[in-house]
């Protein structure tokens, strides 16, 4: 029987597990880890996802510092507001949600965040120690993705992992991570080059499929008892549903599910374990600091 890999449910256990380590620090050195969020414009999946980023926040007892802007603010502003946060002594975080207005560059914004405070771990000096193993903040959901694969049971060790995207939130740092001593896979890219994904996926042991396409990935595109983790979601048509549409990933998952061994929903999987990363790395944050 195939294996609903549960991220609220995981979500759930490292919280507790977040929220201890919060009231922990509070106690013995009297720091609360603070998350500042900024928010430029009012995009109603980025205001969804803030909401949630608060209400992460405060359930885990940190401070969380939401900030939001109008979509006329200039590049020259948000990066200012960020260079005062990184000087800031109660922020040990700081996110700036994606996308941002099209005026403003992304590589921009993310280069202005101090390293230390990168909880995303977006930033060139983040993504390049994680690349080559050193300490780091790993990126919320491809760390979210690994934490997952271990939830299922399986030990990622000598295994062969496919990822199929190659975003610079997502596909490559999975991979990479994937790659890692301590994970130790050997580790496929697919990507819109290549000719015949399903005769990588075949032989694959895990497949990340985040290629923000339904039906990127089909069971007969899969081995036997393989693992699958769908990162995408995607609104199709539903005239059944009050909103007139249903979210689905990138995996079909009626078909995979009767192969695979195991298999995040959409949604219920990968989503809640992203914001429970950057609650992870918020914590760290704020313990390195009370050093």
């Amino acid at each position: 029987m195939t294996m609903r890999i549960d991220g609220k449910e995981l979500a759930r256990g490292l919280r507790a597990e977040i929220a201890a380590g919060v009231a922990a620090l509070k106690a013995e050195k009297g720091v609360t880890p603070g998350l500042a969020v900024i928010l430029v414009g009012d995009n109603p999946a980025s205001v969804s996802y803030v909401t949630a980023k608060g209400k992460a926040c405060a359930e885990a007892g940190m401070l969380s510092r939401e900030i939001r802007l109008p979509a006329e603010t200039t590049e020259d502003e948000l990066v200012a507001l960020v260079k005062k946060l990184n000087c800031d002594p109660e922020i040990h975080g700081i996110l700036v949600q994606l996308p941002v207005p099209k005026h403003i560059r992304d590589k921009a914004v993310i280069d202005a965040i101090a390293p230390e405070k990168d909880v995303d771990g977006f930033t060139p000096i983040n993504v390049g120690k994680m690349m080559i193993g050193e300490e780091c903040f790993l990126p919320c959901t491809p760390h979210g993705i690994v934490k997952l694969i271990e939830f299922s049971g399986m030990d990622i060790r000598g295994k062969h992992a496919v990822v199929i995207g190659r975003s610079n939130i997502v596909g490559k740092p999975v991979a990479a991570l994937l790659a890692r001593k301590e994970t130790n896979a050997t580790v496929t890219l697919c990507h819109t080059g290549t000719p015949d994904v399903g005769h990588f996926t075949r032989d694959a042991d895990i497949v990340v499929v985040a290629a923000g396409r339904p039906n990127t990935l089909t069971g007969d595109m899969l081995k036997e008892g393989a693992v699958v983790i769908d990162v995408g979601v995607n609104r199709i048509p539903d005239p059944t549903k009050p909103k007139g549409f249903r979210l689905v990933g990138d995996a079909d998952f009626e078909s995979c599910s009767k192969v695979a061994g195991a298999i995040t929903p959409v949604p219920g999987g990968v989503g809640p374990m992203t914001i429970t990363m950057l609650l992870w790395n918020t914590l760290e944050s704020a313990r390195r600091v009370a050093k």
